[in-house]
């Protein structure tokens, strides 16, 4: 049986980050109420047409799915369960926001209790029962957003939350009994400097138990964005004044070299893992697995077609299935994305892989492009594949570029 991954898109948030360009917004609960409605339809009618694949991931994003009730995320999970078959180890992965599990029948209740190296710890018991109940829904991984330990840069990216209250989130997450738990970080801030990143990152690492997986990425001006004509105070016209490429490099190679002192094996520009934490589903991406989307403007990837649901709200409320759009992709583009996508994973591209997905040579079609970059110590050539250097990871966009076939 084929096996498929299930992205769950939820488009809610509490307040629209400076810098984020998601499709998601601010809504009421009773609209939050109605797309999980919606959802569960859509759920049942794509299984339908997919119902023969086992689904081995599944994957929460937004938005903030913990806006999302425990009930809620059941519900979605239970639909999902009746019409798929889901695979027993399935990687069932949910995003969350420190300040947005807190239940409202209980929110002020707190309880002290010691970790494992005897520590007392403080945690709130309504972000705990909260968490609890995603964890019996069936999530078993937990994506937690910080960017920035620093709460001046947390305030400035337009955050919900500081520091504390990120402590008081993954505390409760450890203690409701996650034992898998992604930390998101950004770096390469407005106003950053390579200590300031260095702190954030020595208290992520100082976490007990210390998180089995790390994201980190650079911060990108979005269009759209009110970082992309942010004129706060008048301090900035256009774009954000922010770190020079020769910092954000500086980062980026500090953080890993100080992950692998750790115990963190980075497998893709932007993730590092401890050992057999990898996220199966981000993988399943770049090595172009098949994914069926669900919810507002969610992506598939099916039957070599790239799918993207209705984006307007009250239209995919209305009919979770209208507005669904197809483009099949032809033998150039699924070539351009096996090389750029395979590309930003540190195993990089095997010939024998792209000779047995399209019967032909890689070196037929990029011989010059391979010899160039690996005589520029961009690229790493071993006879088997091809992968990038630790300057052609700083560089990866420009070396990608290079891949991209003439008309």
């Amino acid at each position: 049986m084929k096996e498929l991954m299930l992205y769950l898109h939820v488009p809610f948030c509490v307040r629209k980050c400076n810098y984020c360009d998601f499709l998601s917004a601010v809504h009421p609960e009773e609209t939050r109420e109605r797309y999980v409605e919606a959802l569960c339809a859509e759920i049942r009618a794509r299984g339908k047409e997919y119902s023969g694949r086992t689904v081995t991931s599944i994957f929460f994003g937004g938005g903030t799915p913990s806006l999302l009730l425990p009930a809620q995320i059941s519900r979605i999970m239970d639909g999902i369960r009746e019409t798929f078959p889901v695979s027993p180890d399935a990687e069932i992965t949910m995003e969350c926001n420190p300040g947005t599990v807190k239940s409202p029948e209980n929110t002020d209740g707190e309880k002290t209790r010691e970790n494992s190296d005897g520590e007392r710890l403080q945690g709130d018991t309504a972000e705990e029962e909260r968490l609890a109940g995603y964890l019996q829904a069936g999530i078993n991984r937990l994506s937690i957003g910080l960017q920035s330990a620093n709460d001046e840069e947390l305030k400035l990216l337009g955050r919900i939350h500081d520091y504390e209250a990120f402590l008081r989130t993954y505390q409760a997450a450890r203690a409701a009994g996650f034992s898998n738990v992604n930390v998101d970080l950004m770096n390469a801030l407005p106003g950053q400097t390579l200590d300031s990143w260095k702190e954030t990152l020595e208290k992520v690492l100082a976490l007990k138990p210390m998180p089995e997986h790390l994201s980190v990425y650079s911060l990108i001006l979005e269009e759209g964005t009110r970082f992309f004509t942010w004129d706060g105070e008048g301090k900035f016209t256009g774009k954000l004044q922010i770190p020079s490429e020769e910092l954000d490099r500086e980062m980026y190679a500090h953080t890993g070299r100080r992950l692998r002192e750790t115990g963190f094996e980075q497998y893709e520009i932007s993730n590092y893992a401890r050992e057999g934490r990898e996220c199966r589903h981000n993988y399943g991406y770049w090595i172009r697995k098949e994914y069926l989307g669900l919810g507002l403007g969610a992506a598939s990837l099916l039957d070599e077609t790239r799918y993207s649901n209705e984006t307007d709200l009250r239209k995919y409320l209305k009919d979770p299935l209208a507005g669904r759009t197809a483009q099949p992709l032809g033998r150039k583009e699924r070539m351009e994305e096996f090389l750029f996508l395979g590309l930003r994973t540190c195993r990089g591209v095997k010939r024998k892989e792209f000779q047995e997905c399209f019967g032909e040579p890689l070196d037929q079609y990029w011989q010059a492009v391979i010899e160039k970059n690996v005589a520029d110590g961009l690229l790493l050539d071993d006879g088997e594949g091809i992968r990038l250097t630790a300057r052609g990871m700083d560089l990866s966009n420009y070396v990608s570029a290079q891949f991209l076939l003439e008309e």
